[in-house]
């Protein structure tokens, strides 16, 4: 299948693994070039190399934490070293099992900026850099659990919601 993203550059978070793997192999065998970020540099590195060398695209490792200004600022300036963006897919995310009552501020604030602020920091750096090359798109890897909670994890709930929330006012600026 031909999906015309031949020579796009996408950048995904936590794209060493799991679902943000799966979405890395397959932006690669349309001929999209990679970005992807994720806090294990060995196993980084190694994704990176085996994509490439299968779908003879590029594609780089930055090792970030995305939960942080300075793990998103090192995915921006990797875009813009390339030339800028044209899909971002925030993935990068955990699950958390918790009650309200016993959750500790810090790990509702550790958890929203990993969900929430990751998507709001790297959306602020890479969207002008997709204006500038004509358009692109942003996906947020979001949750069931935003609309249909699980008693166990409130935090994963709430943030996954927030998220949601993030990319409908997202797409109306």
């Amino acid at each position: 299948m031909d999906l015309g993203l031949k020579g796009k550059t996408a950048v995904i978070t936590g794209g060493s693994v799991g679902i943000g793997l799966a979405i890395a192999e397959g932006l690669a065998a349309e001929g999209a070039n990679l970005i992807l970020s994720a806090r294990g540099r060995e196993r980084l590195d190694t994704e990176a190399v085996r994509i490439a060398e299968k779908y003879g695209v590029s594609a780089i490792a930055v090792e970030s934490d995305v939960a942080t200004v300075e793990g998103t600022e090192a995915i921006i300036a990797a875009a813009a070293e390339r030339g800028g963006a044209d899909i971002l897919i925030n993935n990068a995310g955990t699950g958390s099992n918790e009650t309200v009552m016993e959750a500790p501020d810090e790990k509702w604030q550790a958890y929203f900026d990993l969900h929430v602020m990751a998507a709001v920091r790297l959306a602020r750096g890479i969207a002008p850099q997709m204006k500038r090359r004509g358009g692109g798109v942003i996906l947020h890897n979001a949750s069931i659990c935003a609309v249909q909670p699980l008693w166990y994890e409130p935090i994963y709930n709430v943030t996954k919601a927030a998220l949601m929330m993030f990319s409908k006012t997202l797409s109306t600026e």
